[in-house]
Parts: C-alpha cells; structure tokens; sequence
C-alpha cells in the first residue's frame, strides 16, 4: 500500500513548536517522520526556555547531553510526590540531618526526642528505629542534629532549661552502634548549634559579656567522648575569642572543607551574562552579583499564596496568636535586656565606641592567607563559618574563619598560652554583610558555595539603635556566595516568604543537592529550586511553618521536609516513583520459542521473509 503525500520536516517542526511539551511527545508516536522531528533539538531548545521561563542568556547544563534529556530531567527527576508522611513525633519537627552513606537520617523535634529512621527497607518505605528523649538531662526541646564524617556519631544541639528561663544550650554525642551517651558539652547560646569539624571533634561556642552591650564569643574545640588515652591529652582547647558589639553574637557555625575545586559539583556560568551586560554599555568597575526573580509560575499557585498569606496578615492584625510555640528570649540576650532598664542610650553609646577601641588594640591581625594565593598554588583550606553582626543583635554579616591543620587537635596548649597578652581577641579574616536578618545557610555537596536566606532590609537604612534593627523584608532572598574567590554571585528574591518581625525570627534549614536547593519557608511550603538555571521548580505543601528540608546524599530525587504540623514528608520524583511500580509488578513468564513464532507469523502474515 503506497503511502500518501507527506509534510515536509520543516512544516512539522513550525507546527510542533507551537504545541506544548506533552501534544509534541503525543504527535510523535504517529509516524517514523513525526517521532524524529519530535526529538529535534531545536525543537527542544525552544521548548526548555519557553516552559521554563529562563532568560536566554543563561547557556545550557554542561553536563546535559541533549535539550530534550534536560527538559526531561527538570520535568521528571524532582522529588515533589509526596509518597509517605510521618507521624511519630507529637509536636513541631525543627531539624532533619541525613547519614553520609543516606541509610539513615535523624530528626529533632520541640518533643524533645532525637528520632532516628531507616530509609533502605525492602518495601521502598521509611520506618523509625531509634528514639531518644532528653529530658532527663533537662532539655526543653531538640534543634538540631549532625552525622559525623564515618556516620558512627550523631551530634545532637538543644535548649538548656536554666534558671530563670535563661537560653542556654547544650550539645550531646550519640554512638551510633548502640545509641549510648558519649559526652555533653554546654553550648552558649543555644543557637550556635555546633558542628563535627572531623570524625572526633565537635566545635561548640560559649558566651562572655563585657559590658552592657558588649561580649566576647568563645569558640572551643571538643573531643567526642574520653578514651583511656584521654588521661594524658586535652579533650578541649579554645579555638577563637572573638569581640562582639552592640549585642551582636556569634551563632550558627559550620565548617566548610574547601578543596581543589578540580571537579566541582557545578561551575556558575556568569560568563556569558557578564558578556552580555559589556554589550549593553554597562561599566564592570567592580563586581555585582547576578540578581534572579524565582517567583513560582502559575496562577492558580499564586491565588493560593496570595489567600494564605491574606489570611496570616489579618490573624496578625486582629491579635490572634501564633500557632507557632513560643521560643526562650532571644538567644544571649537576656543580659542585654536586663541592663537597658537601668543604662541610658548615651552610655550604651560610649560603650560601644570604648570596645570599639579596645578590639582595635588588642585584636590580633587577621590572616592573609585567607585571600592571597599560596606559593604552592590552590591549596586544601577548612573554613570556619558562622553568622555575627556589627550593627545589631541580628545576624547580619557572614564570618569566615581559616582553622589550620594544626589547630584540628585538642593536643597541645589549652587556653592558647601561645597568645601574647596584647591580642586575645582573634579577628575574623573576612566578613560578607548580607545587608539583612540571615535566617538559613547550606553548603553544597563540594563546599564550594555558601547558599544563605536572609530576609532584607530596606534599602539605605540606618540603624541608630542597634536594639531596633530595621523592619525586615516578607520576601526571602537566597544568596550564594563562592567559597573560592569569597563572594557574593548571585541573589534570587521572591520565592518563598516568612512573616515573624525581627525579634520573634527563627532559624530555616536549607539544603543543597549536586543539582538542586531546597527550603522550608512560613508559608506552610516548602521548595525546590534548580541551582544551574535558578528557576523555582516544585512547591510541597504542608499544614504548617515548614522548618527543615533535606536531600538524600545518595538519591537527590529523595526529599524531606519537617514542619510545625509535627509531620515529616517524603517526596520521591515521578520517575523514582514509575521504577518502583515497574520493578514491585510480578514478571510475565516468556518462552522464547512462543515468542520467536509469533513474530514470524506476524511477517508472513505482512508479505515479509
């Protein structure tokens, strides 16, 4: 049967590239012609940056083999199906930390309990196997957790219930193999968290006040648990003493191993934009990180966002309570408060300028091989970094602190007897100023890049009180700072929102995947972004503040995301999802013989040898 006039291929594609991505892949399984226009590149080169909306300047993935395959990659490989929800703690999920190896990951809670899960069972479900509460040791609650490096540690952060309500912290470290208590070492204040610096020392802050507004933040190096040789070597030594004015502290630390960057897990292409800007007649004086709007698409999205966010501003105005619990005064603050009822503001402001003075006398240098490079060329650098201030008690400005190999040891002196008595205070070797309260940090996979949420303030303020920081912004804005030149690169704004004033702000978890970044957000949802072309890829609802999110180190397209409705959810991508419906169906039994004269009757029966 001869076939009739066909359309020629360029006809067929001007018609395809008017359809959506699904009537394409419908209309190629017509015909042979069809099916290889279907695939055409330029076909899906349109289709990618039309669907999702991104700006044509940003080039292609450079690991992408083809625009089809990374079409399907955003389309297919996001882990935005919720699969399974856990219910075990009773009251908000704060934290979730994954293994190294993504066997287990552990989860705190304002329960009080540390939880940990199983994610490698048979049936593709997430079950409990360990749970710890800490109460006895006189916790109110549970915030944070960590894996050291060979996962047989869990660093666990919490809350101190000291006297008076006073916000202390403690951090206690759980062996693995049979869940005993190692050690607690105190932890001031509570919001520093701690963090492994390797398999056996743990980093854990204290806080001094000086003055009213005035304190020095110490930073100590802690070895996991005491061993018999522990009799002869220090199982604690002072890392670094830092001044802090204007009741500003050190909180939030976390240690960055910062590699050769030979095989980043991404290259932030800028290039090409920068290129474009120089054609346009813009001056490059001095570098400006990119800025990206990640708003989400879609109407019906948005409506939602709007009436949620409607419906919180108008509890807000009408008094009604916060379904958030409340947390301790805000943490290290409570001296602060205290003494301005007895101090007037010309004293806090001779104070300030007296320590001012004082830091700059006896602070020692910072170090300059931080940013110069080494005559050996690029070499291995551990980062010590943490959120502080300058202005004002909220954390505003990023340090950055080199730990030198000789200092991942709590052998030799103790309180730094090394140190001269003109310079106890140690300087921070370089600081970023986030120009806002910074609520959330996360490191990619390679610590190359800083991703940071902050929630800004206005444009040009001035702070005369630094106990009356400027209004922050609803909006959060996503920083990512390049961990190799110690920069700023790009700033995505819109995307995800949160509603608490200044002094009631609380702590975001993010997280970052080789391919994607992920975080909670008050607006009861968590979301995904794709780091490459910084498009808002997924939103995952939730009935409450979502608070932590995490990828699975082995499977990106393995989410969680904790919230204050005291769930844990589980989302796996669409394709994840077709592997194991495929694989959990029972295999037909074949018989090649049957097979084989079937197909040849079917070629007789066609006019075929």
């Amino acid at each position: 049967m001869e076939c009739g006039p066909v359309l020629p291929d360029s006809l067929v594609l001007e018609i395809f590239l008017r359809l959506p991505h699904d009537a394409v892949l419908r209309a190629g399984l017509t015909c042979r012609q069809w099916l290889a226009v279907s695939r055409d590149e330029f076909l899906w080169r349109e289709l990618f940056y039309s669907y999702y909306r991104i700006p044509r300047l940003v080039p292609r993935h450079p690991a992408a083999v083809s625009w089809y395959r990374e079409f399907k990659r955003l389309f297919d490989c996001i882990p935005c199906v919720e699969v399974q929800t856990l219910r075990e703690h009773t009251d908000q999920v704060l934290h979730l930390a994954f293994s190294h190896r993504g066997h287990r990951f552990s989860s705190c809670s304002k329960d009080c309990t540390v939880k940990l899960w199983d994610t490698e069972r048979p049936d593709g479900n997430i079950s409990l196997v360990h749970s710890s509460s800490m109460r006895q040791f006189n916790w109110g609650y549970t915030q944070f957790s960590q894996f050291n490096a060979d996962d047989s540690l869990l660093l666990v952060s919490g809350v101190y219930l000291g006297p008076h309500h006073s916000s202390s912290g403690e951090i206690a470290v759980i062996s693995l193999e049979n869940y005993t208590l190692l050690s607690r070492v105190r932890n001031k204040p509570y919001d520093v968290f701690g963090c492994w610096l390797n398999e056996t020392h743990l980093i854990s802050g204290n806080l001094h006040w000086i003055g009213n507004m005035t304190s020095c933040s110490v930073l100590w190096l802690n070895k996991a648990f005491q061993d018999i040789e522990s009799e002869n070597v220090n199982v604690v030594k002072r890392l670094f003493k830092i001044q802090n004015i204007n009741a500003s502290t050190i909180r939030t630390v976390m240690v960055a191993h910062c590699r050769r960057h030979d095989n980043p897990d991404l290259l932030l292409d800028y290039e090409a934009q920068s290129q474009a800007r120089r054609q346009k007649g813009q001056q490059q004086h001095h570098h400006q990180p990119l800025l990206f709007d990640l708003a989400t698409s879609g109407s019906e999205d948005e409506e939602e966002q709007e009436e949620e966010e409607e419906c919180q501003r108008g509890a807000r105005s009408h008094g009604l309570p916060s379904p958030r619990l409340p947390q301790p005064t805000m943490s290290g603050l409570e001296h602060v408060i205290h003494s301005r009822k007895n101090v007037g503001q010309k004293e806090l402001e001779i104070e300030t300028q007296v320590a001012q003075l004082m830091g700059r006398a006896y602070t020692k240098p910072p170090d300059p091989s931080l940013t110069e490079p080494s005559e050996s060329g690029e070499e291995d650098k551990t980062y010590l970094l943490f959120t502080t201030g300058s202005l004002t008690y909220s954390p505003h400005q990023i340090g950055i602190k080199r730990i030198r190999p000789e200092q991942m040891t709590t052998s030799g002196p103790v309180l730094g007897e090394e140190r001269s008595s003109d310079e106890f205070f140690d300087s921070l070797d370089h600081v970023i100023d986030i120009h806002g309260h910074i609520i959330g940090m996360g490191l990619s996979p390679d610590h190359r890049y800083l991703y940071v949420n902050s929630r800004a303030w206005p444009a040009g303020c001035v702070i005369s009180d630094p106990m009356s920081p400027p209004p922050i912004a609803e909006e959060i804005d996503l920083h990512v700072i390049d961990l190799k030149s110690l920069r700023e690169e790009r700033r995505s704004l819109r995307a995800h929102r949160a509603f608490t004033p200044n002094d009631e702000c609380f702590f975001i978890f993010l997280d970052v995947s080789r391919d994607f970044v992920a975080s909670g957000a008050e607006d009861k949802h968590g979301y995904i972004w794709d780091r490459h072309y910084n498009i808002c890829l997924a939103r995952l609802a939730h009935d409450d503040v979502v608070n932590s999110v995490a990828f699975s180190p082995a499977d990106q397209e393995l989410l969680l995301s904790a919230s204050d409705d005291s769930t844990i959810k589980v989302w796996r991508s669409p394709r994840m999802i077709r592997l194991a419906q495929a694989s959990a169906r029972p295999p037909r039994p074949r018989s090649l013989l049957p097979s084989w004269l079937s197909r040849s009757k079917n070629s007789c029966i066609n006019g075929k040898p």
